[in-house]
């Protein structure tokens, strides 16, 4: 089944999100869009699916227009969509989610589940997704999550299947599966939308490049063009794929981990007996497979975990115990994993969250009275330095791109005096230029002499950022390597190999 746009224009008061688009994917292909945060891609695929209505333009399913103003037309359409944000009841069974909106009852009014676990039977079994009807949602990894949002799609027969950003929460196993299954889907004439901004995902299965910056079509590119070539299409400007990592001095020890434990409620170790050092000019990375201690182990940094013994000093001063602010005002910059969740408040303005750990204190406040004149014109300083796109800085930040929120959140650690720097899955969900700049802030603290503890599930960033790695594997460091170490052995040591 082919689809085509033509001319669709989207605008949200002044901003025009797509601006006059055409696109043509063909029965069978993997069509890929690339284009940064805020570029308006989803808004693109959420007029395809009927979740927004075009102020202009058409869609058309094997060349007949079609009109769809629901979800439900869109599927009538054959048109499916997976989003980035997954849409299911998570305390459902994936046989529950999938009749969700469709459902049937038999004879005597009682739902239909054994047709629906029939059919996510075959699908499972057609693409190998390896899927239990009867698992309870809550209690899958994310990854198998999304094959159940892609066997939903497929069960309502849907020819042309849209997946926007799919590996934005995958760790790099579950992302290189989910392009095997893309190759999958493609030999049996599905038609795939991928919506991303992920260079090597694009180059491993895009048939054919769609680039759009500021709501238009800038250019097309073949999976041959370079990384380099398709990053400037999509920013606009040359894009330094490769960090510095030139030799610097690296000084004394600012972080000692000792003999660290974390539990959870139950009393369940997570993260067990860790010890490490990170010196002055030093970034450690600290590498794994997403779910083996390492969120557990960041957020401990900060002592946002409830149950942690051990020892956690920076410099000779013992933070483990302190509050959260506390901490912060030891000289720990963090950024959080989840910068939705626990680095920004989505309803206070972009200027308040550049200030949320400073609020109390001048020149922001003066006892109990916030001075706003000197919150904004600071802001303003802040949003100039660390490149925060934005119409105002009163403006709430769940307005903000994914990028530009981690520069808010980049902006108000580093506006204070810090001596280590706690960075957790700091690039996640960004585009390639966002992911530039927030390297160089990186790499900036470091030549400052800062302390740098990274968190990442990402090895090409683990490989371009780190000094030495530290591997963590079911809650313990299993082995701390050199940055020189390769991709493959890495990788062998993050699934728990250690003599390979």
């Amino acid at each position: 089944m082919s689809l085509e746009l033509r001319g669709i224009t989207k605008s949200f008061g002044a901003l025009v999100a797509n601006d006059n688009i055409d696109l043509k994917v063909a029965t069978g292909e993997i069509h890929a869009i690339l284009g940064e945060n805020g570029a308006g891609k989803s808004t693109l695929m959420n007029i395809v699916y009927g979740l927004l209505e075009a102020d202009k333009g058409e869609v058309l399913v094997d060349e007949k227009v079609q009109s769809i103003k629901e979800p439900s037309d869109a599927l009538a359409a054959g048109i499916g969509m997976v989003h980035q944000h997954f849409m299911l009841i998570p305390v459902f069974s994936v046989a529950e989610n999938i009749v969700l909106g469709h459902e049937k009852t038999g004879v005597v009014g009682k739902l239909d589940l054994a047709t629906a676990k029939q059919e996510i039977k075959r699908v499972s079994d057609e693409f190998k997704f390896d899927v239990d009807p009867d698992a309870i949602v809550e209690e899958l990894p994310v990854g198998v999550q999304q094959r159940v949002e892609i066997i939903r799609a497929l069960i309502y027969d849907a020819k042309v299947l849209i997946l926007d950003e799919p590996t934005a929460v995958l760790t790099p196993q579950e992302t290189d599966e989910l392009l095997e299954i893309m190759k999958q889907l493609k030999a049996k004439g599905t038609s795939i939308i991928f919506i991303t901004h992920k260079l090597r995902e694009v180059k491993a299965v895009a048939d054919r490049i769609t680039i759009i910056r500021r709501g238009k079509v800038v250019g097309t590119a073949e999976p041959t063009a370079s990384q380099g070539e398709l990053a400037s299409l999509m920013v606009g400007r040359p894009v330094d794929l490769n960090p510095d990592r030139s030799s610097h001095p690296i000084g004394d020890v600012v972080l000692t981990v000792s003999n660290l434990h974390v539990e959870d409620e139950t009393g369940r170790e997570l993260v067990k007996n860790i010890n490490f050092e990170v010196k002055a000019g030093e970034v450690l990375a600290i590498a794994g497979v997403q779910g083996n201690g390492q969120s557990e182990l960041a957020r401990a940094m900060v002592n946002l975990e409830p149950h942690v013994k051990g020892s956690i000093k920076i410099e000779r001063d013992e933070v483990l115990g302190l509050s959260v602010r506390e901490s912060l005002h030891q000289g720990i910059a963090f950024v959080p994993e989840s910068r939705e969740l626990d680095g920004l408040v989505g309803s206070l303005s972009i200027a308040e969250n550049l200030i949320l750990d400073l609020h109390d204190m001048a020149p922001y406040a003066k006892g109990i009275q916030m001075n706003p004149a000197i919150v904004a014109s600071e802001a303003e300083k802040k949003s100039v330095e660390f490149d925060i796109r934005m119409q105002s800085v009163q403006d709430p930040v769940s307005s903000l791109s994914g990028g530009n929120k981690q520069k808010v959140v980049l902006a108000r650690e580093l506006s204070r005096p810090v001596r280590l720097l706690v960075a957790s899955q700091p690039t996640r969900g960004l585009d390639v230029g966002s992911i530039e700049f927030v390297h160089e802030r990186i790499l900036a603290e470091r030549d400052a002499g800062r302390a740098v503890l990274l968190f990442s599930t990402e090895l090409d960033e683990v490989l371009a950022l780190a000094d030495r790695i530290a591997v963590m594997y079911r809650g313990e460091i299993i082995k701390i390597v050199p940055s020189t170490v390769t991709a493959q052995e890495l990788g062998l040591l993050m699934a728990g190999v250690v003599n390979a």
